[in-house]
């Protein structure tokens, strides 16, 4: 196969991977390591490599694996960004004892399991434990996407993820220093001074970017367009010259740029976020082809009972017992901790760190050679295709088991609570579905707490109330103000929450349609009921008697009945099927209920006088407010 083809190859694979993920709900990362291991089965990435260079059988891991070094640094930056310190209130301390007292627990669980099942020495038992001891954003955060937590466990996790990528990374180097490199002489001294050494230049290197990029972007030296691919610029500049001077150091300054920039004060940084997801999504997909598709399959195999034993011993001990034991005291309730102790997949950086000292290690001398080191990566893929397999088939269900997560994530966000929606959100509440409503008139929102909602005062377009918002079992938002431009911008501002299938809104009002003086279309979101039914009409509809209606249809009343009865004149607004699910009904897809289902619509049994404004701006008798006779 010619190598350009392999390299296109590589990218529509992982999008392949991804987008069936997003079909099923099946764990991403899963399925790009099978689509990895199955290109690997008729391709070997390596042998090109080798043919580019002349049979040289080393160049393959020689060139791969620094790019495969500075993608992992775009994920890490991209992980600082999404960290707010704010959220330590919720997590912090939660989140500090995993990544201490939980990494030390961790390693030495791993290093035993690794010495008496696998029968690996000492030494590379425990280069393996500090491997092992990483999670990894690029796991644990699309899990906590699809299971969503409540919001304490999933920003303890989430930190963890982040925060103990490098913390393994820079162990991980200083076992192979004092171990492998100086097995003869090993020094404590030399080991704490290689760690500081490790820590203050990351660290620095890490704030020093900060500040610089801040003081660019406050002064408006680089232009917006520039600004994402500027700090990308610098962040892997950063990291190779980090790397460069403190082996591993690298993984730390980019997390602490992130850091810096995401909590800057008055710094706009969401260009650069958006930027740096949809390459990290390329990236991360990319990345576990290639490393899966270098996976020697029979070796996985070679491994036998021992692998399977000691991926139980993980899962089912060690990682229990160094969350139980670390947190023991902390806020979280019992609950929170089995969660917790259930979810530590392994990613990409344990991917990359063990593949990089497998062959680190293969050109040792023979007097520091290690038996079984060819193992090494070997194991590490097992571990990461095993938790990832079990923890993203499990997690869903049992956070639903240990009621941390909704059922289901068809809850709705409302966006306004006039007396109207309120109404309408009262449906939602009678059908089980979670229902949360935002408006900023203290007044609307104490009446829907009264009547029983569940509401806050906040402004939605506030992004420190969006992160604040507990969104458990939620996964649509409906713009419902009065207001066409706040209901665009919230659809705008949301999207990154829910995705843009599930962002609705209310038609525009007549004058916001107008070409010129009117908002565009590309600014809203999927419009709703009905092209004519915008914010005032159903106000109107609502103050002369128009009543939201839920009904359950059967063989012995169908949808058509229901019509025929109101008139042709209800009108259709949402579905929910036996199983919960609910369908919103828009403009572009007029839902068609069936037998089984139950239906809410918005009917009326007065008649509006020809006085009242709603009757002046009606549509024609066809397309009027639904008239029922009772």
């Amino acid at each position: 196969m010619d190598f350009l083809l392999y390299l296109a190859m590589i990218p529509a694979l992982g999008l392949t991977a991804q987008w069936i993920a997003w079909r099923t709900r099946l764990p991403g990362i899963l399925l790009l390591l099978l689509f990895g291991m199955a290109l690997g089965h008729f391709i070997e990435p390596d042998s090109f490599l080798q043919n580019l260079t002349d049979g040289n059988e080393q160049s393959g891991p020689i060139l791969l694996f620094p790019l495969v070094s500075l993608s992992v640094a775009v994920i890490m930056l991209e992980g600082g960004l999404s960290l707010n310190l704010k959220e330590l209130r919720e997590g912090g301390n939660a989140a500090f004892r995993l990544c201490t007292i939980g990494t030390v627990i961790s390693c030495t669980g791993v290093t035993i399991a690794a010495h008496y099942i696998l029968n690996f020495g000492w030494r590379l038992s425990l280069l393996l434990g500090a491997i092992l001891v990483v999670t990894g954003p690029t796991v644990i955060g699309p899990l906590l996407r699809q299971v969503r937590p409540s919001k304490r466990v999933a920003t303890t996790l989430k930190w963890e993820g982040i925060v103990i990528d490098p913390i393994g990374a820079v162990l991980a180097v200083l076992v192979f220093d004092q171990l492998m490199m100086h097995i003869k002489e090993p020094s404590l001294w030399s080991a704490v001074s290689m760690l500081f050494e490790t820590a203050l230049v990351g660290t620095g290197l890490g704030i020093a970017g900060g500040l610089i990029l801040t003081f660019a972007f406050r002064h408006y030296l680089i232009p917006d367009h520039l600004q994402g691919v500027a700090s990308l610029s610098l962040g892997l500049l950063l990291f190779a010259i980090s790397d460069h001077i403190a082996s591993e150091s690298g993984l730390i300054s980019v997390t602490v740029l992130g850091l810096w920039l995401s909590n800057s004060n008055s710094l706009n940084v969401e260009s650069i976020i958006e930027f740096k997801e949809n390459l990290r999504t390329l990236l991360i997909g990319c990345l576990f082809i290639v490393l899966g598709s270098r996976v020697n399959i029979d070796e996985v195999l070679a491994i036998g009972p021992p692998g399977l034993i000691f991926l139980a011993v993980l899962i089912l001990l060690v990682r229990p017992a160094s969350v139980y034991l670390s947190l023991l005291g902390s806020p979280l309730n019992l609950r929170e901790k089995a969660f917790i102790a259930g979810m530590a997949p392994r990613g990409i950086v344990a991917a990359a760190v063990s593949s990089v000292f497998a062959l680190e290690m293969e050109a040792l001398p023979m007097e520091l050679a290690i038996e079984d080191a060819d193992h090494l990566d070997t194991v590490t893929f097992l571990v990461i295709f095993g938790t990832v397999t079990t923890y993203g088939l499990a997690a869903s269900p049992f956070a639903k088991m240990l009621g941390l997560s909704q059922k289901s994530n068809d809850g709705i966000l409302i966006a306004g609570a006039d007396t109207w929606t309120q109404d309408f959100a009262q449906e939602f509440k009678k059908l089980g579905l979670p229902v949360l409503l935002v408006d900023t008139n203290y007044n609307k929102v104490a009446k829907a707490k009264i009547a029983g909602l569940n509401a806050i005062c906040a402004n939605i377009l506030n992004e420190h109330v969006r992160e604040d918002l507990d969104l458990n079992g939620i996964g649509k938002l409906m713009a419902l103000t009065q207001n066409d431009e706040v209901n665009s911008l919230a659809v705008r501002e949301c999207q990154t929450l829910f995705g843009s299938a599930q962002l609705y809104q209310l038609t525009f009002r007549k004058q916001n349609q107008h070409i010129q003086r009117g908002l565009t279309r590309n600014l809203m979101g999927r419009e709703l009921f009905d092209p004519d039914l915008t914010f005032s009409k159903m106000e109107d509809f609502h103050e002369v008697g128009a009543i939201f209606k839920t009904t359950t249809l059967s063989e012995n009343y169908t949808y058509q009945d229901f019509v025929e009865h109101y008139q042709n004149g209800a009108i259709l607004l949402c579905v929910v099927d036996e199983l919960q699910n609910l369908s919103i009904n828009t403009v572009e897809h007029q839902l068609q209920p069936t037998e089984g289902q139950t239906i809410i619509t918005f009917v009326s049994s007065t008649v509006i006088p020809d006085t009242h404004e709603a009757k002046k701006t009606a549509p024609p008798p066809s397309d009027s407010p639904p008239r029922v006779k009772e």
